[in-house]
């Protein structure tokens, strides 16, 4: 048998490939994680974590509006970007450390610097300011959990725009911001900005913003976005961008409405990062998307490269990632032969507000099955009915006609996101809707509406459309 210098090489220590490294090295496997950047990938880095920190800060102008409508006096109230921006790294740079820890504690071998494949079981790690960690390792086992990168859109003037990475340190708040994008990353910052007291507009080229998600979570999201000073602009997309004397960017469309901002912002997706990789080398195949390849245990079409996380591009979720480096380990380290269920997997938007799904849509329901039953109630939640707002929640479930299973729950409200974690469960477990109307509410609470929907929903159709 060959001899190699690690059981296992890590390329990326984001959260899938530490959570693999880690438990290898726990069996006293020799295992090395290689990183080019920091310890904790995009999640902690440049992503949920932070963006999340930055959701908590926009919300706090509802919450002041919620208590002066219980009777609160809330005197004048500002918000001081560079000191939340210096707070919000000091506690990433703590995460990151935790990261970096953990793998230690477990043994592993952290590599600082870029990795690429030589062949297949030969990683190059290219120099690095600051490491001393460049050479050629070989490890019998390769796995790549790269993640991925946010694309930047290529038309006249798309350099005067930033990405969804940069976002997280800009040095100042602008006045106004124009944001491209309708995914998770785009509603997320436009609810950011805005929360804020920064001018937002959303730019989308599709019919409606969530591609992906329930027709009816789309259009309320877009409501109520809008009802919170939100613009959102739908089917149309950048012809250029122009800059002015005093550093507004004017931005022309494709159907010739002009929009000046003082900042632009690109959320136009994210791309499988194997770029400089190596791949090639070793002859691992990639989809047409330029992700991965890889079987239900993760493994690639070659017998010692396996893939976890973004870079394969099956569910982009952090959770996701983790549980396919898991189940990676505990195949090939622990002699238990394991795959991650990637169906029913829930999912979270930290929009302004926020929506929680799981399941199937509408339309994918009535595709699958030739119809369904759909259970929807749209209201006002009593804390807001209080103090006379409009934000409306809405509430569906899709159920199937045949043998009345849940097949998928959408929440957008306040706290959905907690809602639906526990929602997921009874999806996952296969309930009938007859189960779940046995579940006693919880009152008062928005989650009840859940249990409390006994009619079925008609679409009321618009005469003279369609």
């Amino acid at each position: 048998m060959a001899d190699y210098d690690f059981d296992l090489f890590v390329i990326g220590a984001g959260s899938g490939g530490v959570r693999a490294g880690r438990l290898a090295a726990m069996t006293g496997a020799k295992v090395a994680v290689a990183e080019e950047y920091r310890v904790g990938g995009t999640c902690v880095i440049r992503g949920c974590v932070p963006k999340k920190f930055m959701v908590y800060a926009a919300e706090v102008t509802s919450q002041l509006k919620t208590a002066k409508g219980y009777g609160w006096t809330i005197g004048e109230a500002s918000f001081d970007w560079k000191r939340f921006i210096h707070d919000k790294d000091v506690e990433i740079a703590r995460l990151s450390g935790m990261y970096v820890t953990n793998l230690q504690k477990a043994g592993a071998h952290l590599l600082h610097g870029r990795a690429q494949i030589v062949d297949a079981h030969t990683v190059e790690i290219l120099p690095k300011d600051g490491s001393n960690d460049a050479g050629t390792y070989t490890a019998k086992k390769i796995l790549i959990a790269t993640g991925g990168r946010p694309v930047k859109p290529d038309f006249p003037g798309a350099e005067h725009g930033f990405i969804s990475d940069e976002a997280f340190h800009l040095p100042k708040l602008p006045k106004s911001i124009l944001i491209v994008g309708g995914g998770y990353i785009a509603v997320e910052f436009a609810g950011i900005f805005n929360g804020l007291g920064v001018q937002t507009t959303l730019l989308y080229r599709g019919a409606n913003i969530l591609r992906g998600f329930d027709d009816d979570v789309r259009a309320h999201l877009a409501d109520e976005l809008e009802k919170r000073g939100i613009k959102v602009v739908l089917g149309c997309s950048h012809q250029r961008i122009e800059k002015a004397e005093d550093g507004t960017l004017v931005s022309t469309l494709t159907n010739e409405l002009t929009f000046e901002t003082e900042a632009v912002m690109f959320a136009t997706g994210r791309d499988p990062y194997v770029e400089g990789l190596g791949l090639e080398k070793a002859g691992v195949k990639l989809n047409e998307r330029g992700a991965i390849i890889v079987d239900d245990h993760s493994k690639t079409n070659v017998a010692s490269i396996w893939a976890v996380g973004d870079v394969t591009d099956r569910i982009n979720l952090t959770p996701v990632a983790i549980r396919e480096g898991a189940a990676f380990a505990q195949t090939e380290f622990y002699n238990n032969p394991t795959t991650f269920d990637h169906e029913c997997v829930a999912s979270a938007v930290f929009s302004q507000p926020p929506v929680g799904s799981v399941g199937m849509t509408e339309a994918e329901a009535r595709h699958a099955f030739g119809g369904a039953d759909i259970y929807r109630s749209v209201f006002r939640p009593m804390k807001i009915t209080f103090y006379g707002g409009q934000e409306r929640c809405l509430v569906k479930l899709v159920v199937n006609p045949e043998d009345q299973k849940v097949v998928g729950v959408h929440v957008v409200g306040p706290d959905s996101p907690e809602i639906i974690q526990m929602a997921a469960i009874a999806v996952k477990m296969g309930v009938t809707k007859q189960q779940w109307d046995s579940t006693c509410a919880v009152h008062p609470t928005l989650a009840e509406e859940l249990v409390t929907l006994r009619e079925k929903y008609t679409p009321v159709e618009v005469g003279g459309i369609g």
